[in-house]
């Protein structure tokens, strides 16, 4: 009977998603989920945003909380195992934090999409948006790093990882309610806003994966 009851239960089951090819999530804290539960950073509600909507994939979180674009620079070659079919960069934040040169961010990134080219993985580049208060010259020369690098590398340029949340009618309800004490990591709430516009630039990135 305890046989019976299994293969019933096997029977009736259904299929489990496939795993799908291995996407890479190259970030710092915010990808890595800093200040959240293990269930409810960035990289597990998008994997069950991708599972639920039938997108095979398998997402592997190489985030690093505090990375600039030079520290994930110095580690991307590790970072892409040799499974990768394809690679989501977020990344920036960090420089910005630091007020480091606009040019060193860009000249960090081109390299890590050059990296991937050479591995022939397809990219999602999520830009991160500069703030005010360094000028608007550093602003303008921050912001263009991503839709130039994505252009120039054939990768797909999302939606800046934040705007979810400062798309919001009310700013400071939407700091309140979406981000963390901190102000600057989104809490769970908040990350699935985030994934809600993030989700379907992945699979669009999936699109191309060969």
């Amino acid at each position: 009977m305890r046989n019976l009851a299994l293969a019933v239960l096997f029977v009736a089951a259904p299929p489990a998603l496939a795993a799908g090819p291995e996407v890479v999530a190259l970030g710092d804290s915010l990808t890595a989920g800093y200040g959240l539960s293990p269930g409810e950073g960035l990289v597990p509600q998008l994997q069950r945003w991708l599972d639920d909507h039938g997108a095979a994939a398998t997402l592997v979180n190489a985030g690093v909380s505090g990375d600039t674009t030079a520290a994930a620079l110095a580690r991307v070659d590790w970072a892409l195992t040799p499974g990768a079919k394809a690679m989501i960069v977020t990344l920036g934040g960090n420089d910005l934090l630091r007020g480091l040169p606009p040019e060193e961010a860009r000249a960090n990134l081109d390299a890590i999409l050059t990296r991937a080219e050479g591995a022939k993985l397809p990219v999602l580049l999520v830009p991160m948006v500069a703030p005010g208060n360094y000028g608007p010259e550093y602003k303008a020369a921050f912001d263009a790093i991503y839709a130039d690098l994505a252009s120039a590398h054939g990768a797909i340029l999302g939606e800046p990882l934040l705007q979810p949340i400062l798309d919001q009618p009310d700013r400071q309800a939407a700091l309140k309610d979406l981000m963390q004490p901190d102000g600057i990591h989104p809490n769970a709430k908040g990350v699935g806003l985030i994934v809600d516009v993030l989700g379907p630039e992945v699979v669009q990135l999936l699109g191309r994966v060969k």
